[in-house]
């Protein structure tokens, strides 16, 4: 053959060849998912390190899970290492990116998603997820968003909470009262409730914690307000945002309400409640059945009261993998975070834990309505299933409800002018939210 033939020969071959190649492109850009890797087959043994805040009264629920996991998976070992509560974990975790030595799979606060997100700590479980083609229909949609962050999802829920009412169930009873469902039944609920000496109360309807805004987040929402605008700057000092607050000062002026605030305020509030001194207290979920274990009365459970909404906000943390981890160590993480998130292991893990079911599929299950008749407390729960919504995720978020936490103190407290209080709460948050904008 000729050169100049071998040339031209040369150029149509690849010619034909960048032509496949561009179509191929042009299908694929069509489809801008990214997609995971193949499921490995490889059973070369592998270990991999499981980063948690799981506390001693969950530990055999823990250790049940990884049995039953390496039986499913007896090549993959999953060390589980206690790495204290959420702050002490999140310290950690950072420490270990900057080192880059990360465990393959942690816990994750739900208010640290956007945060870990952002930086790229943790890794995208979406094209896993397609590629095993997980039933994400069959999670509670507020539970699945809390650890979505910009359409990516970094985690799945896993030791889930929101914030109810636990009540006196033997004091109703006997006063002939029942929880307020909305705001407008709270004034006669109280009146019942209530008792005084003088002007002293002696016993509260009911105690809001007030050391963390995540319980009176909630009621934010529920008055119609928000905490952040759609641009993201604050929305504590509009007028549905700090209707709560007026009310809650109403409430507590007249008596009916206790609000925990300071030191010692939880082990206090839960004390006045075991000796008849308030009839409900806010509280996690997460603590029902030690209420129920503790209380020398029944007890009862009702989700918060509504009134232009009706929600509650997830608290707790996921399960997510990190995204610094190898891709063989991220393929058994994988499957770990899968097993732990599984339908039929649901209900077993919320019996061992005291954490909320997340799976649609496993309430409804056998197992699911023997659950409910051993703890018919949870149906409270479980009748707003989808009302369980998670916060404003914004990196800044953590950062910016100290601010109004500290303006509720000093309405508590101080006995503060609320509106004052919440538009210089206002203030300090526009100016982080405008920092961290222009970064």
């Amino acid at each position: 053959m000729k050169m100049k033939q071998w040339l031209l020969l040369l150029t149509l071959m690849m010619l034909t060849f960048t032509s496949v190649i561009g179509c191929s492109s042009d299908s694929n850009a069509k489809e801008e998912a990214v997609t995971a890797p193949p499921a490995q087959e490889d059973t070369t043994p592998i270990k991999i390190q499981y980063w948690h805040s799981h506390d001693e009264d969950q530990t055999a629920g823990l250790d049940y899970m990884i049995k039953e996991f390496n039986k499913k998976y007896p090549y993959i070992t999953v060390e589980p290492v206690f790495q204290g509560d959420y702050d002490e974990l999140q310290q950690k975790l950072m420490a270990a990116v900057a080192a880059k030595q990360v465990p393959a799979v942690t816990n994750v606060e739900v208010a640290k998603v956007p945060n870990f997100s952002e930086s790229g700590m943790l890794a995208d479980l979406s094209p896993y997820i397609a590629r095993d083609k997980v039933d994400l229909g069959d999670f509670s949609s507020g539970m699945l968003k809390a650890y979505n962050y910009q359409d990516k999802q970094f985690g799945l829920p896993l030791i889930v909470s929101t914030s109810v009412f636990v009540y006196n169930k033997t004091m109703f009873d006997k006063e002939g009262v029942t929880p307020p469902q909305t705001w407008d039944e709270i004034e006669s609920f109280a009146q019942k409730l209530t008792q005084k000496e003088g002007n002293k109360t002696t016993r509260f309807a009911f105690s809001v914690p007030g050391w963390s805004s995540w319980y009176y987040d909630p009621w934010i929402l529920n008055g119609g307000g928000s905490v952040l605008t759609s641009d993201n700057m604050s929305a504590i000092d509009q007028p549905d945002s700090m209707k709560f607050m007026k009310k809650f000062k109403e409430w507590k002026d007249k008596g009916y309400m206790h609000i925990g605030y300071g030191k010692g305020a939880s082990d206090t509030m839960r004390q006045m409640f075991f000796d008849g001194k308030i009839g409900m207290v806010e509280h996690t979920s997460a603590l029902i059945k030690w209420y129920m274990e503790k209380a020398n009365f029944e007890i009862g459970v009702s989700f918060l009261p509504g009134d232009q909404k009706r929600i509650s906000q997830i608290g707790g943390a996921g399960i997510a993998m990190m995204d610094m981890a190898s891709e063989k160590e991220k393929e058994a993480a994988w499957k770990f975070v899968k097993f732990m998130t599984e339908s039929e292991n649901n209900i077993k893990w919320a019996e061992f834990t005291g954490y909320l079911p997340t799976r649609k599929s496993a309430i409804t299950s056998e197992e699911g309505k023997q659950y409910f008749t051993k703890y018919p407390q949870y149906k409270a729960v479980f009748d707003n299933f989808d009302n369980v919504m998670p916060r404003d995720q914004h990196p800044a978020y953590d950062e910016v409800s100290d601010f109004y936490k500290e303006a509720l103190g000093k309405v508590v407290l101080e006995n503060a002018d609320v509106e004052a209080s919440f538009k210089e709460a206002a203030k300090q948050m526009n100016d982080v939210l405008a920092e961290y904008a222009s970064k």
